[in-house]
């Protein structure tokens, strides 16, 4: 009894497949694909140089992770979440990354700590290092969260992620919104220093919560009725 389409599949394809999901999904996290666009398995597979089959396993792969809808007679479509989905992900977010940051202090050492401070700086709009602030500001995410050491949490907190990225795209480069995600980093970082693993769980959370109705408030693509 097949568990998978992929079971079939020779090494080639599947390195075809892996390699197909990260083009589709980084083009959907940096926005290139927007809510609502079809996404057609052809044209994709003409980009990325490969056949049809691997792309549309990873758009099954995508619908699974809620990023995209296949619908019959009707191909894919890129999902675009309402309010209630929104905040959905980003109160998972809270607990996902608070938990992976309280596990992941003991794990942190002064080299980590001065990483994540460079990180941090490479937020700053003026900063040379990441013009990008939502990569810069995913980065630093990125790496405090996998010092926890748990690979299945991170998978999770991924996901969660690039659900939310294209709108944190458009919502950081809106010059009056209102959450100041330096403080709140910054007051991380001083929990960090100071070894405290509680207060860094905390700290997370309230950040990754704080940003929901700025965030709300600049993306009408998200509001609901």
């Amino acid at each position: 009894m097949r568990t998978s389409a992929l079971a079939d599949f020779e090494p080639s394809l599947v390195a075809a497949h892996d390699e197909a999901y990260t083009h589709i999904l980084g083009a959907l996290r940096l926005g290139r694909y927007v809510a609502g666009e079809r996404l057609i398995a052809e044209t994709i597979a003409s980009e990325i140089g490969t056949s049809r089959m691997p792309v549309r396993e990873a758009l099954r792969r995508l619908a699974a992770e809620g990023l995209v809808t296949m619908r019959a007679n009707r191909g894919v479509t890129v999902n675009a979440p309402d309010v209630k989905e929104m905040r959905e992900v980003f109160e998972m977010r809270a607990v996902l990354e608070g938990l992976a940051v309280r596990l992941a202090v003991p794990n942190l050492k002064a080299a980590d700590i001065r990483h994540l401070e460079q990180l941090l700086e490479a937020m700053e709009p003026r900063s040379e290092l990441q013009a990008d602030w939502t990569t810069a500001h995913r980065h630093f995410h990125e790496a405090l969260c996998a010092k926890s050491d748990c690979p299945r949490l991170l998978r999770q907190i991924s996901a969660l992620h690039s659900v939310v990225e294209p709108h944190m795209r458009m919502w950081a480069s809106m010059e009056d919104r209102q959450v100041g995600t330096r403080e709140h980093h910054e007051k991380l970082l001083d929990a960090i220093r100071a070894g405290n693993a509680n207060a860094c769980e905390e700290a997370m959370r309230q950040h990754v919560l704080d940003t929901v109705p700025d965030l709300m408030r600049h993306m009408p693509s998200v509001h609901g009725p």
